[in-house]
């Protein structure tokens, strides 16, 4: 209902529900992976020709990112395929498609309008930003996720959870800031390798034109994010929406007084923490700690 808020509670089945997904993502990275060999091509040197990331190559060839329909198109002609890989794209999107409906209401609403949004805005006071999230920080949250989860379904959950980050690879990208507390910058989730890379991700991430990543620092007398994480998502020609998740109750929130409350607070935030430089500044400081 338009003008309202909806609280849902989470069941247990979460959008990394991917209902085989990752096996079928996992199939179509080994087949690029030998197209790609046959060709005598190094990732290095396809990602050089064909406009993408190396990171992004390697991550499709091991099955943990979604190839979109483009980059198949683009790299079947590339490796000489045959039209091997145009064949899949439309499988591709159907598997997309069957992720999407299997996520709970609050997992499908948030992912779907994140999906499209034109501005994101992340404030995070306990773990990484989604959309930050290195492979191996988001295997060791699930891995020490209570209830335990079987190694198959953390493997699912990581590939689709891992798709979410396709978002940072278009152009134009839309308007993205993340506010991290330091707290979460100090915590070795995973242990310290684990967090050491994931902390040069931050890094590397600042550099790139657009995306702008501050720090609240813990010495802070007081700032306006105590009531814990939140994110705005902008869709395109709507009102801007909000969204809370904390201990398995998830809200998508639509009301315009309440969003435009964590809009405000939200600015006072970015106001009150680090600016661009001083916070990468102080993830290379930790860095240099350990």
């Amino acid at each position: 209902m338009a003008g309202a808020e909806r609280t849902v509670f989470d069941d247990g089945e979460t959008a990394e529900n991917s209902d085989g997904v990752a096996e079928f993502y996992s199939a179509v990275g080994k087949l690029i992976k030998f197209f790609r060999e046959r060709a005598g091509i190094t990732q290095r040197q396809l990602a050089k020709m064909s406009g993408y990331s190396e990171d992004l190559v390697g991550a499709i060839e091991r099955g943990i990112r979604t190839p979109r329909v483009e980059y198949l198109t683009v790299v079947d002609e590339l490796l000489d395929a045959g039209g091997a890989l145009k064949v899949v794209a439309d499988d591709v999107m159907k598997a997309k498609v069957r992720v999407s409906e299997r996520h709970p209401a609050f997992s499908k609403a948030f992912t779907v309008e994140e999906n499209r949004a034109i501005e994101i805005h992340d404030y995070s006071t306990m773990v990484m930003p989604g959309l930050l999230q290195t492979e191996a920080y988001i295997r060791a949250l699930y891995e020490m996720r209570r209830p335990l989860l079987s190694p198959e379904k953390i493997d699912e959950w990581v590939a689709v959870r891992l798709a979410r980050k396709e978002i940072l690879d278009r152009w134009p990208l839309p308007v993205i800031t993340w506010v991290i507390d330091e707290s979460v910058l100090r915590r070795p989730l995973g242990g310290w390798d684990v967090h050491k890379e994931q902390l040069q991700h931050l890094l590397k991430v600042g550099q790139m034109r657009g995306p702008e990543l501050q720090v609240m620092p813990l010495d802070r007398m007081n700032h306006a994010g105590m009531g814990g994480s939140f994110a705005l998502l902008t869709p395109p020609g709507k009102p801007q929406i909000g969204y809370v998740a904390a201990q398995h109750v998830n809200r998508l929130i639509t009301d315009p007084v309440e969003v435009r409350n964590m809009a405000a607070r939200y600015s006072s935030l970015r106001a009150q923490a680090l600016g661009l430089k001083e916070s990468l500044a102080l993830i290379e400081a930790i860095l240099g700690e350990q």
